[in-house]
């Protein structure tokens, strides 16, 4: 994993370079013509360049973030490997062995089991296992707190008041440190638009979290002759509500599985659940729809843009997607920053050629000069390119067969810093009681989650109807 970033990173650099090249190319262009401005045409290209190019910046910073954890993760297992080999090439006893910096309690390949000393702290009372578990939980906590002390300090002023929490997030135990990293990695994947929007810590403590909002303003006006009463507008106020919700699942193991066998069923288990639990939040996120849960699509008072044609085609989809974009930044009075899109839409993107058979979709490394949007990386999740300046995100999960014919998708422009997704820390436990008649035991796990997706309406655009049918290639 950490090679493959480093190689994304190099990529990411490298086109960086090209896109400074290529504005210092324009900039200099005009002063070797003597002009102390950009034509038409190179101030289009210039702008388009410098909107690529904070997208990369974007892009780069991610992978420095992510880099940077793994070589985090890597140079402390490193060291405690080293401590250990010193200690038994001098000879002495394990028992004293001081460790400085030890490799997590559960771990991939490791020889403890999470699930085994689950079941024997919580039934059995053993000491060891509570140990173990013990050590796990701050070993999760310090690693959680790092995610999201970023977050946490986002939240200041008028929200921070606001803040409640939610009820059940002292679980027995939580799941261990290598699970929540693949939880991470996993929701990277399979939970494209989760990841995308505003990411906060889920407080302990209750059922819902509301946030206060201006409904109305203040108002001034011109003051028709001196001594006079001024505008007098009392502003008006109300909350919006997001209802914590909750996502679990379940498995029923043989006891004899936790007891006897030499294989840990943490990996397979843990891994499944938590890849479940990605893409079912990431739905949660886009389409769900019940009252305080509301997802991105169904948002009362979003910029609705509809798209319709028997026989659609891209340069006809291409003002729609700028139509979005304008509608936020009339209502909002900020700019969007991402577009989201299915994966078989960018697809229908870079398939579209003009009347030389041209692609009008090329990868952004060669180039391109008046093109319909340009490729980043070749992905069927997450970033894929830029279009009108946008970065481009292809979701698997965003529904492909909305509409009257049940077969079209959808697009959604949006500014992601204005939508909210709280989340708990994913808890985990283990129950004997329930399947005793059958020797079997019961393994838990769930989360807690609570989307704000309605503070602005106005940073939502979808673009839907017939025009957005399952595309032809």
């Amino acid at each position: 994993m950490l090679a493959y970033l480093r190689k994304q990173m190099t990529a990411a650099l490298e086109a960086r370079a090209a896109l400074k090249t290529d504005i210092d190319g324009i900039v200099k262009s005009a002063e070797t013509a003597g002009r102390e401005k950009l034509s038409a045409d190179e101030q289009s290209a210039f702008d388009a360049k410098r909107s690529e190019l904070r997208s990369k910046d974007g892009e780069i910073e991610d992978l420095d973030a992510r880099i940077k954890d793994l070589e985090e993760d890597e140079k402390r297992e490193q060291r405690a490997a080293s401590i250990l080999a010193e200690q038994r090439q001098a000879g002495e006893r394990r028992e004293r062995v001081t460790v400085v910096s030890e490799p997590e309690t559960y771990r991939k390949g490791g020889q403890t089991s999470y699930f085994r000393d689950l079941f024997r702290a919580q039934m059995k009372g053993d000491t060891s296992s509570i140990q173990r578990l013990s050590r796990n939980d701050r070993e999760v906590t310090d690693r959680l707190e790092r995610i999201h002390r970023g977050a946490e300090e986002a939240l200041q002023g008028m929200e921070a008041r606001a803040l409640t929490t939610t009820d059940g997030a002292g679980g027995e135990f939580v799941p261990p440190l290598w699970m929540i990293n693949d939880y991470v990695e996993l929701a990277r994947g399979g939970r494209v638009i989760a990841d995308q929007v505003r990411p906060m810590a889920l407080p302990p403590g209750t059922d819902s979290i509301s946030l206060p909002r201006v409904a109305t303003g203040t108002a001034t006006a011109e003051q028709t002759t001196q001594n006079t009463a001024v505008q007098d507008t009392d502003a008006t106020t109300n909350s919006v509500t997001a209802n914590v919700a909750t996502i679990a699942g379940k498995q029923v193991v043989a006891q004899q599985l936790l007891d006897q066998s030499p294989l840990n069923m943490d990996q397979i288990l843990l891994a499944d659940l938590a890849a479940d639990y990605a893409v079912k939040a990431d739905a949660f996120v886009i389409n769900n729809n019940a009252t305080n849960k509301v997802g991105l699509l169904n948002v009362s008072g979003l910029n609705a843009v509809t798209y319709t044609d028997a026989t659609p085609t891209t340069a006809e989809l291409y003002p729609k997607v700028a139509d979005g974009i304008q509608q936020i930044h009339t209502g909002r009075f900020l700019p969007a920053d991402k577009i989201f899109m299915a994966p078989r839409r960018w697809a229908w993107f870079t398939a579209a050629v003009d009347t030389a058979g041209r692609p009008l979709v090329v990868p952004s490394a060669n180039m391109p000069q008046n093109v319909l949007a340009a490729m980043g990386a070749v992905a069927s999740e997450g970033f894929v390119g830029t279009l009108q300046g946008l970065p481009v995100y292809v979701d698997p999960n965003i529904p492909i067969n909305l509409g009257a014919g049940t077969n079209e998708d959808r697009i959604i422009i949006l500014r992601s810093t204005d939508v909210i997704f709280f989340e708990g820390t994913p808890q985990a436990e283990a129950f004997r009681e329930t399947k005793a008649d059958q020797l079997s035991v019961l393994l838990r796990f769930y989360n807690y989650a609570a989307l704000h997706a309605s503070r602005y309406p106005k940073s939502i655009s979808v673009i839907s109807g017939t025009g957005l049918i399952t595309p032809t290639f």
